[in-house]
């Protein structure tokens, strides 16, 4: 690649990094609204705690497997349009889900929005390991990673404004809904699948590493389910999922029933674990380039460590604390929490190699969802039974549970990348 292709291809990285940060924060606005709309839902009487669970739980398990299920079919397909299509559904299901009335409706609808979240990732891990070389995936993905935690402030944030506005529940669906119908648009006319697409020079990885047009669906399987690592940090992801669910989901119920803070000030306390948890997501992924040369699971064992630190203090919170220290507490919570769910798929591409980045995201990507059997009805059947201590106190257990299983990938390798040459040859 000459200099002037390579600025040429920088500037067109540049370009599909910031317009698929924004489409798929799009994406978390559509999905994290419902943790704000909650504590009202249970107010008017529109939906029980119990059921909410399951219905987290549910829309949890589905969008999972819908990852799995669409890594297959990202893999092969155009992501920008893949991508575009699923916020166009998004927007429908959240505008009908603010349009009703009925329990059994909610549920329908909720778990269908999980099939349709799904859409987003797999498209943008496999665009993702086109676009960036594996040696800077780490840094370059956890600043695309903080599009998650972009998303879920402007939900949080919309919502605490409706609500401050006087507006009831049902808008922090339809708000997010034409914004999501927005991004759809946004999403199509400017995401580029490819550095082709965007017509700059692809990418040259050494190690056998560039796409091949001829990979099979048993080469993908392979370079995915025949990779004890992927394995691990996979099963590591259910772990890590439950504790980023466990304080996202129920942070404003929890802090409003258990702390008695008001659903306007806890949906803030949950803002500043999100804007936290971008700073923790960028700094994960540089110590892992830098310290770590890539090898992404040592960083997790660490931010894993230090996450159940503050999460810990945070249960040991006396009641009539200052609502300062819990705030601090929070966010140093999402600064180490995030680290581990932004590099689980950066250590899935990477071993995976960019055949098949979607489709090993999109596994663990299931084993990260299902763990909201835990953190949605899980976490309700122990709230109602044992209380909100009990239920904040299971979190800091499983977190540490997760930097153990971190620690069985602490010689893993930086990347698959020299495997799948070798099986080429």
């Amino acid at each position: 690649m000459t200099a002037y292709e390579e600025v040429r291809f920088r500037r067109a990285q540049g370009r599909f990094l910031f317009s698929s940060i924004v489409a798929y924060a799009i994406f978390y606005v559509t999905r994290k609204n419902l943790s704000m709309a909650q504590p009202s839902m249970l107010e008017d009487g529109v939906i029980s705690t119990y059921a909410l669970g399951l219905v987290m739980t549910a829309h949890g398990v589905l969008y999972g497997i819908s990852r799995f299920v669409n890594g297959f079919w990202a893999d092969r397909l155009n992501g920008r349009v893949f991508m575009a299509a699923g916020l166009a559904l998004c927007a429908l299901v959240n505008f009908l889900f603010g349009c009703s009335s009925l329990a059994a409706m909610f549920a329908a609808l909720w778990i269908l929005n999980g099939w349709t979240q799904g859409m987003g990732f797999p498209p943008c891990a496999k665009m993702l390991a086109h676009w960036i070389h594996p040696k800077e995936l780490a840094t370059k993905m956890s600043i695309w990673n903080s599009s998650h935690s972009i998303g879920a402030f402007l939900a949080l944030g919309v919502c605490s404004l409706l609500f401050a506005l006087g507006f009831g529940w049902r808008w922090c669906f339809y708000v997010p809904a034409a914004l999501a119908g927005l991004g759809a648009v946004f999403c199509f006319f400017c995401v580029k699948d490819s550095p082709a697409e965007a017509g700059v020079h692809e990418l040259e990885i050494e190690g056998g590493a560039k796409p091949s047009a001829t990979t099979t669906t048993a080469d993908r399987r392979r370079l995915v389910f025949g990779n004890k690592v992927i394995w691990i940090v996979a099963i590591a992801n259910f772990f890590v999922y439950v504790v980023r669910f466990g304080f996202l989901d129920w942070g404003p119920t929890f802090l409003k029933q258990y702390k008695g803070i008001p659903v306007e000030k806890g949906g803030l306390m949950i803002i500043a674990f999100e804007l936290a948890a971008v700073a923790g997501t960028i700094f994960a992924g540089w110590i892992t380039d830098k310290v770590f040369r890539g090898r992404g699971a040592r960083t997790c064992v660490f931010c894993m460590m230090l996450a159940s630190t503050f999460a810990f203090g945070f249960w040991l919170l006396p009641d009539g604390a200052s609502g300062v220290w819990a705030t601090l507490l929070l966010m140093g919570t999402g600064f180490w929490i995030y680290g581990p769910q932004g590099l689980t798929g950066i250590i899935a591409a990477n071993q995976a190699t960019n055949d098949a980045a979607a489709m090993a995201n999109g596994f663990t990507g299931i084993m990260g969802y299902a763990s909201t059997v835990v953190s949605g009805l899980g976490i309700a059947f122990i709230k109602e039974h044992f209380g909100w201590g009990v239920a904040l106190g299971s979190i800091v257990l499983f977190a540490l549970v997760g930097m153990s299983l971190f620690l069985l990938a602490w010689n893993a390798p930086a990347d698959g990348y020299a495997r799948k040459g070798k099986e080429k040859r």
